[in-house]
Protein backbone atom coordinates (compact mmCIF):
# COMPACT_ATOMS: atom_id res chain seq x y z
CA UNK A 1 0.00 0.00 0.00
CA UNK A 2 1.32 4.02 -0.88
CA UNK A 3 1.06 5.80 1.11
CA UNK A 4 1.71 10.01 1.06
CA UNK A 5 3.23 12.39 3.76
CA UNK A 6 2.91 16.12 3.91
CA UNK A 7 4.99 18.34 2.83
CA UNK A 8 6.11 20.99 4.78
CA UNK A 9 3.86 23.56 3.11
CA UNK A 10 0.93 21.20 4.40
CA UNK A 11 -0.02 20.50 0.63
CA UNK A 12 -0.39 16.70 -0.54
CA UNK A 13 1.92 15.57 -3.66
CA UNK A 14 0.52 14.83 -6.39
CA UNK A 15 -1.02 11.58 -6.74
CA UNK A 16 1.72 8.70 -8.83
CA UNK A 17 0.93 8.49 -12.06
CA UNK A 18 -0.59 5.26 -12.61
CA UNK A 19 1.52 3.19 -15.34
CA UNK A 20 0.15 0.88 -18.33
CA UNK A 21 -1.48 -2.66 -17.43
CA UNK A 22 -1.54 -1.82 -13.38
CA UNK A 23 -4.21 -1.80 -11.81
CA UNK A 24 -6.34 1.83 -10.32
CA UNK A 25 -6.96 1.91 -6.89
CA UNK A 26 -10.42 2.38 -5.21
CA UNK A 27 -9.85 6.25 -4.49
CA UNK A 28 -8.86 6.55 -8.45
CA UNK A 29 -12.19 4.47 -9.37
CA UNK A 30 -14.40 7.20 -7.06
CA UNK A 31 -12.68 9.95 -8.40
CA UNK A 32 -13.04 8.63 -12.21
CA UNK A 33 -15.42 10.66 -13.96
CA UNK A 34 -18.52 9.35 -14.93
CA UNK A 35 -17.89 9.32 -18.70
CA UNK A 36 -14.96 7.24 -17.98
CA UNK A 37 -17.09 4.50 -16.54
CA UNK A 38 -16.76 1.28 -18.38
CA UNK A 39 -20.01 0.25 -19.48
CA UNK A 40 -21.69 -2.44 -18.45
CA UNK A 41 -21.82 -5.10 -20.78
CA UNK A 42 -25.26 -4.85 -22.91
CA UNK A 43 -27.19 -8.41 -22.29
CA UNK A 44 -29.61 -9.13 -25.13
CA UNK A 45 -33.22 -8.62 -23.77
CA UNK A 46 -35.54 -11.09 -23.86
CA UNK A 47 -37.87 -11.17 -26.66
CA UNK A 48 -41.74 -10.28 -25.85
CA UNK A 49 -43.97 -13.40 -25.83
CA UNK A 50 -46.21 -13.27 -29.10
CA UNK A 51 -49.94 -13.22 -27.99
CA UNK A 52 -51.97 -15.56 -30.43
CA UNK A 53 -54.25 -13.62 -32.98
CA UNK A 54 -57.71 -12.99 -31.91
CA UNK A 55 -59.60 -15.18 -34.44
CA UNK A 56 -61.92 -12.69 -36.22
CA UNK A 57 -66.07 -12.68 -34.69
CA UNK A 58 -67.58 -15.21 -36.79
CA UNK A 59 -69.94 -14.17 -39.25
CA UNK A 60 -73.69 -14.92 -38.32
CA UNK A 61 -75.43 -18.28 -39.69
CA UNK A 62 -76.49 -18.27 -42.86
CA UNK A 63 -79.98 -17.32 -43.48
CA UNK A 64 -83.04 -20.58 -43.50
CA UNK A 65 -83.49 -21.80 -47.67
CA UNK A 66 -86.72 -20.71 -47.59
CA UNK A 67 -87.74 -17.29 -48.18
CA UNK A 68 -89.89 -14.74 -46.40
CA UNK A 69 -92.78 -15.34 -48.17
CA UNK A 70 -92.50 -19.20 -48.03
CA UNK A 71 -92.29 -19.61 -44.25
CA UNK A 72 -95.60 -17.44 -43.97
CA UNK A 73 -97.32 -19.26 -46.39
CA UNK A 74 -95.85 -22.72 -45.04
CA UNK A 75 -97.30 -21.29 -41.36
CA UNK A 76 -100.89 -19.91 -43.16
CA UNK A 77 -104.17 -22.00 -42.25
CA UNK A 78 -105.15 -24.95 -43.80
CA UNK A 79 -107.99 -24.51 -46.68
CA UNK A 80 -110.66 -26.82 -45.95
CA UNK A 81 -111.40 -26.92 -49.42
CA UNK A 82 -108.58 -29.29 -49.78
CA UNK A 83 -109.45 -31.30 -47.06
CA UNK A 84 -111.07 -35.16 -47.58
CA UNK A 85 -113.08 -37.19 -45.75
CA UNK A 86 -113.22 -41.01 -45.17
CA UNK A 87 -114.60 -43.34 -43.44
CA UNK A 88 -112.93 -46.12 -41.50
CA UNK A 89 -113.93 -48.92 -39.16
CA UNK A 90 -117.18 -47.03 -38.23
CA UNK A 91 -115.04 -43.66 -37.84
CA UNK A 92 -114.40 -40.51 -40.04
CA UNK A 93 -111.11 -39.36 -41.36
CA UNK A 94 -109.48 -36.29 -42.57
CA UNK A 95 -107.24 -35.75 -44.83
CA UNK A 96 -105.16 -34.51 -48.58
CA UNK A 97 -104.86 -36.46 -51.57
CA UNK A 98 -101.51 -36.64 -53.36
CA UNK A 99 -102.44 -34.62 -55.88
CA UNK A 100 -103.17 -31.85 -53.52
CA UNK A 101 -99.92 -32.48 -51.49
CA UNK A 102 -97.93 -31.82 -54.76
CA UNK A 103 -99.70 -28.93 -55.98
CA UNK A 104 -99.15 -27.27 -52.64
CA UNK A 105 -95.45 -27.95 -52.26
CA UNK A 106 -95.06 -26.66 -56.98
CA UNK A 107 -97.17 -23.70 -54.99
CA UNK A 108 -94.88 -23.42 -52.12
CA UNK A 109 -91.62 -23.97 -52.90
CA UNK A 110 -91.56 -23.82 -56.72
CA UNK A 111 -91.57 -26.42 -59.64
CA UNK A 112 -88.11 -26.57 -59.43
CA UNK A 113 -87.23 -26.22 -55.75
CA UNK A 114 -88.22 -29.08 -54.48
CA UNK A 115 -87.09 -33.18 -54.96
CA UNK A 116 -88.41 -35.99 -53.85
CA UNK A 117 -86.84 -39.09 -53.66
CA UNK A 118 -88.42 -43.16 -52.72
CA UNK A 119 -85.67 -44.38 -50.83
CA UNK A 120 -87.26 -47.62 -49.80
CA UNK A 121 -90.40 -49.72 -51.19
CA UNK A 122 -90.12 -53.12 -49.97
CA UNK A 123 -93.40 -55.63 -50.09
CA UNK A 124 -93.75 -56.97 -46.25
CA UNK A 125 -97.09 -58.96 -47.08
CA UNK A 126 -99.18 -61.10 -50.00
CA UNK A 127 -101.61 -63.66 -49.34
CA UNK A 128 -104.50 -64.72 -50.97
CA UNK A 129 -107.98 -63.59 -49.68
CA UNK A 130 -111.64 -63.50 -50.06
CA UNK A 131 -112.92 -59.85 -51.52
CA UNK A 132 -116.35 -58.25 -51.59
CA UNK A 133 -119.83 -59.73 -50.74
CA UNK A 134 -119.56 -62.13 -53.39
CA UNK A 135 -116.24 -63.34 -51.70
CA UNK A 136 -114.43 -64.12 -54.96
CA UNK A 137 -110.91 -65.18 -54.61
CA UNK A 138 -107.87 -62.76 -54.62
CA UNK A 139 -105.10 -60.74 -53.27
CA UNK A 140 -103.96 -58.61 -50.27
CA UNK A 141 -100.23 -57.15 -50.43
CA UNK A 142 -98.93 -54.88 -48.52
CA UNK A 143 -95.71 -52.20 -49.26
CA UNK A 144 -94.03 -50.14 -47.13
CA UNK A 145 -92.31 -47.14 -48.48
CA UNK A 146 -89.91 -44.29 -47.23
CA UNK A 147 -89.63 -41.10 -49.15
CA UNK A 148 -87.01 -38.39 -48.95
CA UNK A 149 -87.97 -34.30 -49.54
CA UNK A 150 -85.07 -32.41 -50.73
CA UNK A 151 -85.44 -28.81 -50.61
CA UNK A 152 -82.53 -26.92 -52.96
CA UNK A 153 -80.48 -27.90 -55.64
CA UNK A 154 -78.28 -30.67 -54.08
CA UNK A 155 -76.33 -31.02 -57.45
CA UNK A 156 -75.02 -27.08 -57.29
CA UNK A 157 -73.59 -27.79 -53.93
CA UNK A 158 -75.98 -25.60 -51.93
CA UNK A 159 -77.18 -26.55 -48.66
CA UNK A 160 -80.65 -28.00 -48.67
CA UNK A 161 -83.17 -29.28 -46.41
CA UNK A 162 -84.23 -32.91 -46.12
CA UNK A 163 -87.09 -34.60 -44.74
CA UNK A 164 -88.29 -37.80 -45.08
CA UNK A 165 -91.36 -40.00 -43.94
CA UNK A 166 -92.43 -43.56 -43.80
CA UNK A 167 -95.46 -44.96 -45.22
CA UNK A 168 -97.30 -48.28 -45.99
CA UNK A 169 -100.26 -49.39 -48.99
CA UNK A 170 -102.40 -51.80 -49.48
CA UNK A 171 -103.89 -53.51 -52.55
CA UNK A 172 -106.75 -55.71 -52.40
CA UNK A 173 -107.71 -57.22 -56.21
CA UNK A 174 -108.62 -60.11 -58.10
CA UNK A 175 -105.39 -59.56 -60.14
CA UNK A 176 -102.23 -59.89 -58.34
CA UNK A 177 -100.26 -57.99 -60.22
CA UNK A 178 -102.94 -55.07 -59.99
CA UNK A 179 -103.24 -56.03 -56.33
CA UNK A 180 -99.05 -55.22 -56.12
CA UNK A 181 -99.62 -52.42 -58.02
CA UNK A 182 -102.26 -50.18 -56.14
CA UNK A 183 -100.18 -51.03 -52.96
CA UNK A 184 -96.84 -49.31 -53.73
CA UNK A 185 -98.30 -46.16 -55.07
CA UNK A 186 -100.60 -46.14 -51.91
CA UNK A 187 -96.92 -46.94 -49.42
CA UNK A 188 -95.09 -44.31 -51.69
CA UNK A 189 -97.77 -41.50 -51.88
CA UNK A 190 -98.33 -41.81 -47.89
CA UNK A 191 -94.40 -41.39 -47.32
CA UNK A 192 -94.47 -38.32 -49.44
CA UNK A 193 -97.49 -36.88 -47.46
CA UNK A 194 -96.24 -37.95 -44.26
CA UNK A 195 -92.55 -36.07 -45.29
CA UNK A 196 -94.31 -33.02 -46.26
CA UNK A 197 -96.55 -32.93 -43.38
CA UNK A 198 -93.53 -31.66 -41.42
CA UNK A 199 -93.35 -28.30 -42.88
CA UNK A 200 -96.82 -26.86 -41.72
CA UNK A 201 -100.19 -26.50 -42.58
CA UNK A 202 -100.68 -26.69 -45.91
CA UNK A 203 -99.48 -30.59 -46.27
CA UNK A 204 -101.97 -32.06 -43.40
CA UNK A 205 -100.32 -30.52 -39.97
CA UNK A 206 -103.16 -28.74 -38.85
CA UNK A 207 -105.24 -32.13 -39.26
CA UNK A 208 -103.36 -33.62 -36.45
CA UNK A 209 -105.01 -30.80 -34.13
CA UNK A 210 -108.10 -32.77 -32.69
CA UNK A 211 -109.68 -29.24 -32.60
CA UNK A 212 -108.46 -27.95 -36.14
CA UNK A 213 -107.87 -24.29 -35.28
CA UNK A 214 -105.50 -24.02 -37.99
CA UNK A 215 -108.15 -25.19 -40.77
CA UNK A 216 -110.02 -21.80 -42.02
CA UNK A 217 -113.43 -21.96 -43.82
CA UNK A 218 -112.46 -19.66 -46.80
CA UNK A 219 -112.88 -21.58 -49.90
CA UNK A 220 -110.80 -19.33 -52.14
CA UNK A 221 -108.47 -20.56 -54.42
CA UNK A 222 -104.53 -19.52 -53.70
CA UNK A 223 -102.71 -19.10 -56.61
CA UNK A 224 -99.06 -18.40 -56.75
CA UNK A 225 -96.96 -15.38 -55.60
CA UNK A 226 -100.52 -14.16 -54.37
CA UNK A 227 -100.73 -16.32 -51.70
CA UNK A 228 -97.07 -16.56 -50.44
CA UNK A 229 -98.39 -13.28 -47.99
CA UNK A 230 -99.85 -15.60 -45.94
CA UNK A 231 -98.97 -15.66 -42.60
CA UNK A 232 -100.23 -17.51 -39.75
CA UNK A 233 -98.61 -19.29 -36.54
CA UNK A 234 -99.51 -22.90 -35.74
CA UNK A 235 -101.91 -23.29 -33.58
CA UNK A 236 -101.25 -25.02 -29.88
CA UNK A 237 -103.72 -25.43 -26.75
CA UNK A 238 -103.86 -22.67 -24.61
CA UNK A 239 -101.35 -22.11 -22.56
CA UNK A 240 -102.29 -21.02 -18.67
CA UNK A 241 -99.87 -18.16 -19.10
CA UNK A 242 -102.46 -16.69 -21.19
CA UNK A 243 -104.98 -16.73 -18.45
CA UNK A 244 -103.16 -14.45 -16.48
CA UNK A 245 -105.00 -11.43 -15.87
CA UNK A 246 -104.24 -8.13 -18.14
CA UNK A 247 -105.40 -4.78 -18.01
CA UNK A 248 -108.69 -3.87 -18.71
CA UNK A 249 -107.13 -1.70 -21.33
CA UNK A 250 -106.26 -4.81 -22.85
CA UNK A 251 -109.42 -6.72 -22.17
CA UNK A 252 -111.21 -3.70 -24.24
CA UNK A 253 -109.26 -4.19 -27.19
CA UNK A 254 -109.79 -8.46 -27.34
CA UNK A 255 -113.61 -8.41 -27.62
CA UNK A 256 -114.68 -12.17 -28.52
CA UNK A 257 -114.42 -12.73 -32.41
CA UNK A 258 -117.65 -11.54 -34.64
CA UNK A 259 -119.33 -13.25 -37.33
CA UNK A 260 -117.21 -10.88 -39.55
CA UNK A 261 -114.30 -11.78 -38.73
CA UNK A 262 -114.54 -15.67 -39.85
CA UNK A 263 -115.97 -14.32 -43.39
CA UNK A 264 -113.35 -15.09 -46.17
CA UNK A 265 -112.77 -11.09 -46.52
CA UNK A 266 -111.60 -11.27 -43.29
CA UNK A 267 -109.17 -14.12 -44.38
CA UNK A 268 -107.83 -12.24 -47.72
CA UNK A 269 -103.87 -12.32 -46.82
CA UNK A 270 -102.21 -9.50 -46.76
CA UNK A 271 -99.57 -8.02 -49.24
CA UNK A 272 -95.67 -7.99 -48.01
CA UNK A 273 -96.07 -4.78 -48.24
CA UNK A 274 -98.56 -4.30 -45.82
CA UNK A 275 -97.56 -6.37 -43.65
CA UNK A 276 -93.95 -4.50 -43.50
CA UNK A 277 -96.21 -0.76 -43.36
CA UNK A 278 -97.76 -2.49 -40.12
CA UNK A 279 -94.38 -3.54 -38.68
CA UNK A 280 -93.02 -0.16 -38.74
CA UNK A 281 -96.14 1.40 -36.93
CA UNK A 282 -96.09 -1.05 -33.93
CA UNK A 283 -92.04 -1.10 -33.89
CA UNK A 284 -92.29 2.71 -32.89
CA UNK A 285 -95.07 2.39 -29.78
CA UNK A 286 -93.87 2.95 -26.43
CA UNK A 287 -92.18 -0.26 -24.62
CA UNK A 288 -96.02 -0.42 -22.72
CA UNK A 289 -97.80 0.00 -25.32
CA UNK A 290 -96.59 -2.76 -27.34
CA UNK A 291 -96.86 -4.90 -24.56
CA UNK A 292 -100.46 -3.93 -24.21
CA UNK A 293 -100.83 -4.79 -27.69
CA UNK A 294 -98.97 -8.10 -27.65
CA UNK A 295 -101.01 -9.26 -25.21
CA UNK A 296 -104.48 -8.15 -26.65
CA UNK A 297 -103.11 -9.74 -29.66
CA UNK A 298 -102.32 -13.00 -28.98
CA UNK A 299 -105.71 -13.48 -26.63
CA UNK A 300 -107.55 -12.43 -29.32
CA UNK A 301 -106.25 -14.39 -31.92
CA UNK A 302 -105.66 -17.67 -29.72
CA UNK A 303 -101.45 -17.64 -30.03
CA UNK A 304 -99.69 -19.84 -28.10
CA UNK A 305 -97.32 -18.96 -25.97
CA UNK A 306 -93.81 -17.58 -27.67
CA UNK A 307 -95.67 -17.36 -30.97
CA UNK A 308 -94.49 -14.38 -33.17
CA UNK A 309 -96.69 -11.94 -33.38
CA UNK A 310 -95.05 -10.27 -35.90
CA UNK A 311 -95.47 -12.99 -38.01
CA UNK A 312 -98.86 -13.63 -37.38
CA UNK A 313 -99.81 -10.40 -38.73
CA UNK A 314 -100.96 -11.74 -42.29
CA UNK A 315 -104.53 -11.55 -42.99
CA UNK A 316 -106.91 -8.61 -43.32
CA UNK A 317 -108.63 -9.05 -39.77
CA UNK A 318 -105.10 -8.51 -37.82
CA UNK A 319 -104.90 -5.80 -40.10
CA UNK A 320 -108.25 -4.14 -39.16
CA UNK A 321 -107.48 -5.16 -35.58
CA UNK A 322 -104.16 -3.24 -35.25
CA UNK A 323 -105.40 -0.15 -37.08
CA UNK A 324 -108.27 0.27 -34.31
CA UNK A 325 -105.28 0.21 -31.98
CA UNK A 326 -103.25 2.20 -33.11
CA UNK A 327 -106.06 4.80 -33.90
CA UNK A 328 -106.68 4.76 -30.49
CA UNK A 329 -103.50 4.85 -29.28
CA UNK A 330 -102.93 7.72 -30.98
CA UNK A 331 -105.74 9.84 -29.59
CA UNK A 332 -104.88 9.03 -26.29
CA UNK A 333 -101.52 11.51 -27.15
Amino acid sequence: MTSTIPTANGSRPTAPVRTAGSQPNALQLIRRPKAEAPAAPETERPASPQLPEIPAKASAAPAGLLSTEQSAALAAPLNRANVQTRSQAGRSFNYLEGWVAIREANRIFGFDGWQRETIELRCVSESQRPIGREQKPGWGVTYIARVRIRLGNQASGAPSLVREGSGAGHGIDVDLGLAHESALKEAETDAMKRALMTFGNPFGLALYDKQQRQVTNSVREERGPQAHGVSHQEGHPQQAVEARAISPEAQALAPAQSAAATSDAALVALAPAVIQQLHAQVRSLSQTQLETLVTAFRQRFRLAEGASVAAAINQKQHHDWVEAYLVQVEGRK
